[in-house]
């Protein structure tokens, strides 16, 4: 059988309701796919055992669409899983609605030049057994109602750890990307059921600290909303009662099912992925130890080709051995600008192709590329479209990108507003918004832009993984002080920070701030003194690039998490 080779050690499976590994699959539809796509790929290059468990997402997340008044129309972005998987021969079944729902699986295997590798099973539900209705469970990835939500989330969970047991491999973790596949610790709560007539109290039937000490779970989400929750009337009318509800609402929460309770209270380990989330995610959830694993991105994956051809040059291992980003120094000047200015021809010749902006090369150009939801605040530099236009007239250019969640109204008018701003500002500042961002445009964006802008509304920026994709290519980060840029800022050395390091945002205050550095930090410093902003760009790689990586984020989960 295809999957032999990957069952003769025992592995760490990796849930994840996405996965992103390239941009031909649209398996993905933002940061948590790519981390989770980028977490597996280093896993590969260290040749680490692990499996990663996702769903097939057939009809993708979708394609988005903006028509001139920047209204957001979604399409279905249907791909070809047949060019990139191997059919599995399994099949198995979980109880939805008291009927059974068959799942089956396909392969793909993320190859390193190290020699390691990693196989992904994609799980899916389009098979003849199943009605019309169940073969569509794992068409949309976030498609559908609340049902279909559970309903998906009931083929992760409980049908991800069935298909690796029928595909015989042997799992010493159990390691849950965000909650979605929290109903994984139900599955193994059966599977390890003590017999009735051993124990002298129901409860003790269910070994909790053996299952436990299988689990590990990582949250991404500070936002109160982002924690997926089931009233218990709707989980037994779709789930049933696989374990009692007594039980299921001491460890779930007594109000509604909490996906995000059921992992933290069935896992040994549990971390946040940055050191300010880990403060936040205590605080929302006290009386619960978390730790702290601050996300990466993959190297190799996220190097523009300039640039690894300079790495090669000058910094040769860096690939697998991104610590030697430390030894950026020694790169030439006058190259790494030439490399860069190569990176971002290749963007600017895109985005006019595809928009007929009529962008140019010397123009400071910022780039914006994230979710389209208000707590981003993509709108914060232009605010003050007036103020913006003065600062930057001829000596600015932004590009965004980035979609919004077919249900978010406030996501759709921001577009909306930045499209508004750039029909106002058209002869004084050029603003283009590019559709359809995928891994393909982050690419491109994330090293060719002299500036990667990024505006969140704190404490809602759990990590943040774009700029560290911009570090990777010498680009600085000009970020409010939340996530992973509390780590990695050094004011004017890395990069600038907008507002300070209280706990709250304040709109106006930032945007002071926001106009008031780029005017008069930002701007001279890139049109006046070049010398002064390419040793800002190697700082960028030596002090950014090295550390914040899933090469180091994925040893520090093997020390802290699954060995224990």
């Amino acid at each position: 059988m295809v999957i032999d080779e990957f069952i003769k050690e025992p592995r760490i499976a990796y849930f994840s309701m996405e996965i992103g590994i390239r941009p031909e699959m649209h398996t993905y539809s933002g940061g948590l796919g790519i981390l989770a796509g980028d977490t597996l790929k280093s896993a590969a290059d260290l040749r680490i055992p692990v499996v990663g468990i996702t769903l097939i997402h057939r009809m993708g997340y979708f394609r988005q669409e903006i028509d001139p008044f920047g209204r957001q129309i979604e399409h279905p972005d249907p791909w070809d899983i047949n060019k990139y998987f191997k059919k599995l021969d399994v099949l198995i079944s979980v109880t939805i609605e008291d009927k059974p729902v068959y799942v089956t699986a396909w392969l793909y295997v993320i190859e390193s030049t190290t020699g390691g590798r990693v196989p992904v099973i994609f799980l899916d539900t389009d098979v003849p057994e199943n009605s019309p209705e169940d073969r569509t469970l794992t068409h949309y990835l976030y498609g559908g109602d609340l049902t279909y939500r559970f309903k998906q989330e009931i083929v992760l969970g409980i049908g991800g750890v069935r298909i690796l047991n029928e595909l015989g491999f042997e799992i010493k973790k159990y390691h849950m990307n965000e909650g979605h596949s929290s109903l994984l610790t139900i599955e193994l709560l059966n599977r390890y059921k003590r017999p009735v007539e051993e124990v002298w109290s129901e409860e003790l039937v269910w070994d909790i600290e053996k299952v436990r000490n299988l689990c590990v779970f990582t949250t991404h989400t500070p936002v109160e909303a982002g924690h997926d929750r089931f009233p218990y009337e709707f989980v037994h009318k779709i789930l049933g009662e696989p374990v009692p509800l007594w039980l299921l609402k001491k460890l779930a929460g007594d109000g509604m099912l909490n996906m995000t309770l059921l992992g933290f209270n069935l896992s040994e380990f549990i971390n946040g992925v940055s050191k300010k989330h880990e403060e936040v995610s205590e605080k929302m959830f006290p009386g619960y130890e978390i730790h702290a694993i601050t996300n990466g991105v993959h190297s190799y994956t996220w190097v523009s080709e300039p640039f690894k051809k300079l790495y090669n040059k000058y910094l040769p291992g860096w690939a697998n051995e991104p610590e030697i980003f430390v030894r950026a120094w020694r790169i030439p000047e006058d190259e790494l600008w030439d490399a860069h200015m190569q990176a971002k021809k290749i963007l600017i010749d895109y985005v006019n192709r595809i928009t007929g902006a009529n962008l140019n090369y010397e123009t400071f150009t910022i780039g914006f590329a994230r979710r389209a939801t208000p707590y981003k605040r993509a709108d914060l530099v232009i605010s003050d479209p007036e103020r913006l236009a003065i600062i930057g007239e001829g000596i600015i250019q932004i590009i965004y990108a980035g979609k919004a969640h077919p249900k978010d109204e406030g996501g759709k008018r921001l577009i909306q507003k930045i499209f508004e701003v750039k029909e106002r500002l058209k002869d004084r500042l050029k603003i283009v918004y590019l559709p359809n961002y995928d891994m393909a445009m982050a690419m491109k964006l994330v090293a060719g832009v002299d500036l990667w802008l990024n505006t969140p509304q704190k404490p809602y920026e759990a990590s943040g993984t774009s700029g560290m994709k911009a570090a990777h290519n010498g680009v600085p980060n000009f970020s409010v002080l939340d996530g992973w840029w509390i780590e990695g800022w050094i004011e004017a050395y890395t990069g600038w920070a907008i507002g300070s390091l209280e706990e709250t945002s304040d709109p106006k205050r930032d945007a002071e701030d926001l106009y008031y550095k780029l005017s008069n930090e930002i701007l001279p410093i890139f049109y006046e003194n070049r010398n002064i902003w390419i040793k800002i760009m190697k700082n960028v790689i030596a002090l950014n690039a090295y550390y914040f990586n899933t090469h180091r984020m994925v040893r520090f989960y093997v020390t802290e998490a699954y060995i224990r």
